[in-house]
C-alpha cells in the first residue's frame, strides 16, 4: 500500500464522516422544526438549536470538501 493509497482511503473516510455529520444535522433540524410546529419549542429555542447545528454543518461540509480533495489528489498523483 503506497502513500497515495493511504491518502485516498483517508480522504474517503473523512468524506464519509462529513456526510454522516450532515445527515445528523438534517435529522436535528427536522426534529427542531417538528417540535416548534407541535408547540413544544418556542422561537428562541428554535433559533438556539439552529445556531448550534449551523456550526456543526459548516464543519461537516469542510470535512467532506477536504476529504474529497484528498481523494482527488491521491488519484491524480498516484498514477
Amino acid at each position: 500500500m503506497t502513500a497515495f493509497d493511504l491518502l485516498i482511503w483517508g480522504g474517503a473516510l473523512l468524506t464519509a464522516l462529513g456526510l454522516c455529520a450532515i445527515v445528523w444535522c438534517i435529522v436535528r433540524v427536522l426534529g427542531a422544526r417538528r417540535a416548534r410546529a407541535e408547540g413544544r419549542l418556542d422561537e428562541a429555542g428554535l433559533r438556539a438549536r439552529m445556531q448550534r447545528v449551523v456550526v456543526i454543518n459548516m464543519a461537516a461540509l469542510a470535512s467532506s470538501m477536504l476529504g474529497l480533495m484528498a481523494v482527488v489528489v491521491g488519484v491524480m498523483l498516484g498514477r
